[in-house]
Order: structure tokens, then C-alpha cells, then sequence
């Protein structure tokens, strides 16, 4: 058995795609299928059931592709044992992180590993929590951060930090500073009309159970993911947003919303580390979990 074809085979049973399987593994579609099929000749098996809307593994595709998952980690950990033995950690590990996140935590993040790991790779991807954690439990990213992240029999989650959340609207013209009141309760906040992304992003739901401990339920005037989009809509009159502080400060124009507390004591939702419970942890892995777990707190904004 042919380690790249059956490293091509994960991939297009891990995306469901043959054409985005060719895309991350920088390789002709044609290729990609190609050697797709000789695996299959060889096993005498079909492993993909190929549709309209991609590709799907068949039971013996299952069946390898749990077992292509472990061949695949323990080729890549003898890998890293024998870059060790050159005086250094080598190997790769993929990290996604919320958008608002990377914005402040991937520059430090890369400068500090490469500083430390000079052997080794990083690859940095952005997402919204609920499309990175599908990322790490199919095997695409080694570690995210999530939003308010839930016990998993797949994941391991480690706190990071908390993070306000804040009512954000557009500032008045003619306001120049925010003015003094104290926070929005969440009965004032749930008159207002909310920009926000659907369910089941994470600040969202969070928002959610917090309005409903206390029998309320957001105003919600329009659906849309992405901060950007979501910052322009506020400011041409769509609503306010619900967003972490973190998101608003690194936003091209902070100046141009003011923010409000939630609630007394404030409301806040956690940031976690995640990792797989599938798939033990490479040393590159496990060292940059330790970069990230130093240098988030440092870089965050939380109150």
C-alpha cells in the first residue's frame, strides 16, 4: 500500500471532495484520482462513492479510512522522533483560529515558533468556531481555539481566557467620547435590534442561553457571519452587534462604534484550546499548545 495514495484517499474522504482534496494537496484533480483508483484496485474494494456533490466513503472506505488516520499520525511521529535526533523539533501542525483572534495571535504566534522550532511548520487558518471544531475532529487542523466550547467525547478542551462580550452600535455624530452609563441590562438588550451570525455560532448561542436563564429572547433584525460585514452593517443602520472586545478593537475603525457592557457582573464567553482525544499529540503539537497557551493571555483583550 502506497503511503501517498492512501494520503490522498484521507483527504478526499476527510473533505468530501475530490477537487478540494486536490486543492489542499496542491496536486492535479485528475492525478488525485488516479491514484484514488489504483488504491482500489489494489484493495479490490470501492472506497468512494463518487455523486453530484462530491465523494463518500463506502463501508470499507470507513474501514481504511480510520485505519489510514493512524498509519498516516505514526509515519508523521517517526518523522518527528527522527528530526529530534538532528538536535530539534520538526513536523507540522495546523492551527485554526477564530478571525478576531488571529488578528493579534497569529503574528506572535509565528514569530515565537519559528523562533523555537525553526525545523518545523505552522499553518494558521481562520474559521468561526463551529467550522474549525468540524476541521479538528475530521482531521484537517491538530489544534483550534473555540468560542465557548462544549464537553466532547472527540476533544480535549483547555481554558484559556474569558472575553467580554459588548453591545455594539454606531457612535452618533458629533460624539467624539463614550458617554458614562453603566452596562445594558439583558431585558434592555433584548429590545434592541441585533445584527448577528445564525445559529450555531458560538456568540450567538452564548447570547442565547444567557437572555433565556433569564426568560428573554434576542430581537434579531438580520443574519450574516463575518465581523466585517457585520461592523458595516451596523454602521448604516441595520442594528447593534454582539461582539467580544477583542473583535472590535482590532477592527479597521474602533473609533467609529461605541461599546457597552452586558449586564453587572459583566457577560463574558470563554476562550478554549482543542485538541483531538482521536489522535495523541505530536511534540510539535504539544509545543504549540504551550506557545498558544503563553502567549494568548499576553495579546486578548478581556475586559
Amino acid at each position: 500500500m502506497d503511503l501517498k495514495q492512501l494520503e490522498y484517499f484521507v483527504r478526499v474522504a476527510e473533505l468530501g471532495s475530490f477537487t478540494r482534496a486536490a486543492l489542499e494537496l496542491d496536486v492535479a484533480q485528475p492525478a488525485l484520482s488516479r491514484q484514488v483508483r489504483l488504491l482500489e484496485v489494489e484493495l479490490r474494494q470501492t472506497l468512494l462513492v463518487r455523486n453530484g456533490r462530491g465523494a463518500i466513503p463506502t463501508e470499507a472506505g470507513k474501514v481504511l479510512l480510520d485505519h489510514g488516520r493512524g498509519i498516516l499520525h505514526q509515519v508523521q511521529r517517526a518523522r518527528d522522533d527522527l528530526g529530534r535526533l538532528r538536535g530539534g523539533i520538526s513536523g507540522r501542525v495546523a492551527v485554526g483560529l477564530p478571525s478576531s483572534v488571529a488578528r493579534v495571535l497569529a503574528v506572535p504566534l509565528t514569530r515565537a515558533f519559528r523562533e523555537q522550532m525553526p525545523d518545523a511548520r505552522l499553518s494558521i487558518s481562520e474559521g468561526m468556531s463551529g467550522s474549525l471544531q468540524e476541521s479538528l475532529v475530521s482531521g484537517r487542523m491538530d489544534i483550534v481555539v473555540l468560542y465557548n466550547a462544549q464537553p466532547s467525547r472527540e476533544m480535549d478542551i483547555t481554558p484559556l481566557i474569558d472575553e467580554d462580550l459588548l453591545l455594539v452600535r454606531a457612535r452618533p455624530r458629533g460624539l467624539h467620547e463614550d458617554p458614562p452609563p453603566g452596562p445594558v441590562t439583558l431585558q434592555e438588550l433584548a429590545q434592541v435590534p441585533l445584527v448577528i451570525p445564525a445559529r450555531p455560532n458560538a456568540i450567538r448561542m452564548h447570547l442565547e442561553s444567557a437572555l433565556a436563564d433569564a426568560g428573554l429572547k434576542p430581537n434579531v433584525a438580520l443574519e450574516i457571519e463575518g465581523v466585517s460585514a457585520i461592523l458595516d452593517l451596523v454602521l448604516d443602520g441595520a442594528g447593534a452587534a454582539i461582539l467580544s472586545r477583542n473583535a472590535l478593537l482590532n477592527s479597521p475603525r474602533p473609533s467609529a462604534y461605541t461599546a457597552q457592557q452586558i449586564g453587572e457582573p459583566p457577560l463574558r464567553i470563554p476562550l478554549s484550546l482543542a485538541t483531538s482525544l482521536q489522535r495523541p499529540a505530536t511534540p510539535v503539537q504539544k509545543a504549540a499548545l504551550e506557545l498558544i497557551q503563553k502567549i494568548t493571555p499576553t495579546v486578548v483583550a478581556r475586559g
